[in-house]
């Protein structure tokens, strides 16, 4: 049985963040570490549970991600295995194995670019009321969990932990990092999740949505950074009951948030959630993997 990880305790390095599921710490001038944790969060909200191993399964899809979508755009992973990390790292093996990557030090840009290729969700909520999606007009017609006309970009702001990130047009995107920075973002952003939804399609999962995280290197370039096409940073749907016109089962934290639902969560409050919800969660993660990559995660 694996122990879950609610907190890493790594007192030789600078702790940097906490953030809802990854604790980040400094490394070097050059480098940080991402820890993937089990903690899961739901409406920004960081739950008293954790799912246990959860954090490892995260990692190595990001992991599979990084190298898939390396010809569309550099990403900041500098490696994933412990014994190639510093030793002021690898003391902290017992914490760090299969949920840790050393990265490149990166100016993050404070974008969540978010894409969608199916209208789900916050962005069916809004077309719902007034027919757009990021302010941006849509068709007539269109139904719950149908696939968009076209592939959007629909940005957000960053939000601190507690308050809630907030769409935006992608018109207020160019106004915070420059109008050619934004134009490569979306161009990057729907590139990338372009082949990883054709490729999942083809393993029996539709990518509904997606966010992708990026920064800029010294040299000015663009890279990928942070999680990429995980189950906590994307909707994904089984093919085989794939249904326009309703709601669809997932392989993300859409089970979740379907039983905080169910006990009208107060999407403020952390809770202790039930040892069924932490293992189906757990399920649906494990199963997605295995579907895209057709191998099982190292739990161990």
């Amino acid at each position: 049985m694996i122990e879950a990880l609610y907190e890493s305790n790594c007192p030789d390095l600078k702790l940097v963040a906490r953030g809802k599921v990854r604790d980040l710490y400094e490394v070097d001038s050059e480098s940080l570490l991402f820890v993937a944790t089990d903690r899961i969060s739901a409406y920004d909200v960081i739950m008293k549970s954790a799912v246990a191993g959860k954090g490892k399964i995260l990692t190595q899809i990001s992991q599979f991600w990084f190298s898939f979508l390396q010809p569309v755009v550099q990403n900041h992973l500098i490696t994933a295995n412990v014994d190639e990390m510093p030793a002021i790292v690898q003391q902290y093996r017992d914490q760090l194995q299969g949920r840790s990557l050393l990265v490149k030090k990166v100016e993050v840009l404070p974008i969540e670019a978010i894409v969608r290729g199916y209208i789900t969700g916050s962005g069916w909520k809004e077309y719902e009321k007034q027919g757009t999606v990021c302010d941006m007009a849509l068709p007539e017609g269109l139904r719950e969990s149908q696939k968009l006309p076209r592939v959007l970009f629909t940005p957000s702001t960053k939000a601190e932990y507690g308050d809630h990130d907030e769409n935006i047009h992608p018109d207020k995107c160019a106004e915070i990092i420059g109008e050619e920075r934004a134009h490569e973002m979306a161009r990057v952003a729907q590139e990338l999740y372009s082949k990883a939804a054709e490729y999942a399609l083809g393993k029996g999962i539709i990518i509904a949505d997606t966010k992708f995280e990026f920064g800029v290197d010294k040299q000015g370039n663009l890279m990928l950074i942070d999680e990429v096409l995980t189950p906590d940073s994307s909707r994904f749907w089984p093919t085989a009951s794939y249904k326009v016109g309703r709601t669809q089962e997932s392989y993300d934290k859409q089970y979740l948030r379907d039983y905080l639902t169910s006990i009208d969560f107060d999407m403020q409050t952390p809770i202790d959630l039930p040892p069924t919800v932490l293992d189906n969660t757990l399920k649906k993660y494990i199963e997605a993997y295995v579907k895209l990559t057709g191998n099982r995660p190292d739990l161990s």
